[in-house]
């Protein structure tokens, strides 16, 4: 990640899947998603897209990057979680189970050294 200037801690906006672009409230599943740099995140420009994988198990959605796609690129390993504070990423009450139904489209993106 050093390639890309990226360390632990640097962050930037996503929508968190590319489907569902600016829209209220959003659906996501567990298992794999394609989500998309709204701002640069490094030398990775918008509309980058990147490539992880959803759970919604918890009262919170988890959502970690393991790919980026620049828009004129190859595929670059990264290692980054979605996050938001106050409990944006919290599934609204009409959730089920293998699903999470999201207030907002948007998160903040965050490089990791590892996963925990």
């Amino acid at each position: 990640m050093r390639i890309l200037r990226l360390r632990p801690g640097d962050a930037a906006f996503v929508e968190l899947d590319v489907n569902q672009t600016d829209t209220s409230p959003i659906t996501l599943y567990d298992g794999p998603v394609e989500s998309m740099l709204n701002e640069p995140l490094g030398l990775l420009e918008a509309p980058t897209r990147l490539y992880g994988r959803v759970w919604t198990g918890g009262p919170q959605v988890v959502v970690r990057y393991y790919e980026a796609r620049p828009p004129h690129g190859e595929t670059i390993p990264i290692c980054a979680v979605a996050r938001l504070a106050h409990g944006q990423l919290k599934k609204l009450p009409e959730s089920k189970p293998g699903m999470a139904v999201l207030e907002f489209s948007s998160s903040g993106v965050f490089v990791v050294d590892s996963f925990r």
